[in-house]
């Protein structure tokens, strides 16, 4: 069961972790995701002038979460006779994160045919359909897969999982409280995608910010508490249960 922890906790370290460094240097390189409200004409020359290196950052991106596919599913099977949401909220994250992988790949394989046919386009009718293909793509395979379902998966997953850690106990109460706010905070932004198609939609400008940042620290805390047990919870679970049951019996 020791193994089994770390490796839990190792997973969702690295996974975390990994998904964080290319964002970074994304924030850099492309000004991400502020970019994204320039005009698509701004988008296409700077992804084109961006080169090689930004495809594979891009590319990096999209599969720097992948170790977190195996951590989704060890919890979901560590602990899923254990408390009735845990087997629901692991397809649901693990849903979440496919589809999230999807939406990023458009950057690898799509928008640089794209960008390459933007600017070296020869005529305005090239140019004009280069820019309305970005704008499609970019509408089904990240506003509706990678952000509005991706998110909406993964914040459901958090919830779930935060719900159950509580009647476990398994977590300390203010991790728990972690992934309600975050939570919470990351579901605002989705309000930013309504905004694409109902211009007047309210729209808090950081919630993607501060909610994705917040949800990253709270698994990482959560892999950092996974990997530092030694023998729990199967055990944990288990002692907390049986106490309850002479308790009653006692009574």
């Amino acid at each position: 069961m020791k193994t089994y922890n770390k490796t839990i906790g190792g997973l969702l370290i690295i996974g975390s972790a990994g998904v964080l460094i290319p964002y970074t240097i994304l924030t850099i390189i492309f000004e991400y995701p502020d970019i994204l409200r320039q005009d698509t004409a701004i988008i296409l020359s700077k992804f084109y002038e961006g080169g090689n290196t930004l495809i594979l950052t891009w590319f990096s991106f999209a599969i720097a979460g992948i170790p977190l596919l195996p951590a989704y599913i060890l919890i979901g099977q560590k602990l899923e006779n254990k408390g009735s949401l845990i087997r629901v909220a692991t397809n649901i994250g693990v849903t979440g994160l496919i589809v999230q992988m999807i939406g990023l790949f458009r950057w690898t394989f799509v928008v640089p045919v794209l960008a390459d046919t933007f600017v070296h386009a020869t005529d305005e009718a090239t140019k004009a359909a280069a820019i309305v293909g970005f704008k499609i793509i970019h509408q089904f395979a990240g506003v509706i897969l990678g952000e509005y379902l991706g998110q909406l998966f993964t914040i459901t997953w958090t919830l779930m999982l935060s719900l159950s850690f509580a009647k476990l106990k398994l977590m300390p109460k203010w991790v728990n409280w972690l992934g309600y706010i975050s939570s919470f905070i990351y579901l605002l932004a989705q309000a930013e995608l309504f905004a694409t198609v109902i211009p007047e939609f309210p729209v808090w400008d950081l919630a993607g910010f501060v909610g994705s940042t917040l949800w990253l620290i709270w698994l990482i805390i959560i892999g950092i508490i996974f990997f530092r047990r030694k023998e729990m919870e199967s055990n944990t679970v288990e002692e907390y249960a049986s106490g309850k049951t002479a308790m009653e019996t006692q009574s």
